[in-house]
């Protein structure tokens, strides 16, 4: 498959983490929708900040792109720091399953080294050492951190967001 994999996450009510998964022949698409979405004197779009209206444009537009989600849901941990390990680990096993040629994670000081030392271990642990690459960006760098953001944030919302979403996602699997 060779799945280029974004991922985001949400903390409100305990950790979820979307993965967006995109195939190659559709990237620069995808990329064109996104950027288009973005309005002058943004860098990015960023799904919490948005209003009703346009949460509702956003994923009107994502849901015309030919990728689809999956929720890793860390929600019963009690440990933040466990909870992440746990969505990490279970997010390199899928990636290994579909044969994922990228992983981007947005990017987060706060767990950055942590996460890069988790994900070799993990990468060399499922023998995808050299066919996995995994980045982690800002979302200004990468337009398509958008998706997972806005699937974290609605899926963990709940209620009409949630339902918002629901064809998007492929999977959701608790960690």
């Amino acid at each position: 498959m060779n799945a280029h994999v974004f991922v985001d996450e949400t903390k409100e009510r305990g950790l979820l983490v979307a993965a967006a998964v995109v195939l190659p022949a559709d990237l620069v698409a995808a990329r064109r929708t996104i950027r288009d979405l973005i309005l002058p004197g943004q860098r990015r779009i960023h799904f919490h900040k948005e209003k009703d209206d346009r949460r509702r444009q956003i994923i009107a537009a994502v849901a015309t792109l030919s990728a689809h989600a999956v929720i890793f849901d860390a929600r019963d941990h009690r440990n933040a720091r466990m909870a992440r390990e746990a969505c990490l680990v279970d997010l390199v096993e899928h990636a290994a399953k579909i044969n994922a040629a990228r992983l981007v994670l947005e990017r987060d000081d706060s767990t950055f080294q942590a996460d890069r030392r988790l994900l070799f271990e993990q990468v060399r642990r499922s023998g995808l050492s050299g066919a996995l690459r995994y980045d982690h960006l800002r979302a200004h760098e990468e337009c398509l951190l958008a998706i997972p953001d806005a699937v974290a944030w609605c899926w963990a919302k709940g209620g009409r967001w949630k339902t918002s979403v629901q064809r998007l996602v492929r999977e959701s699997r608790q960690v």
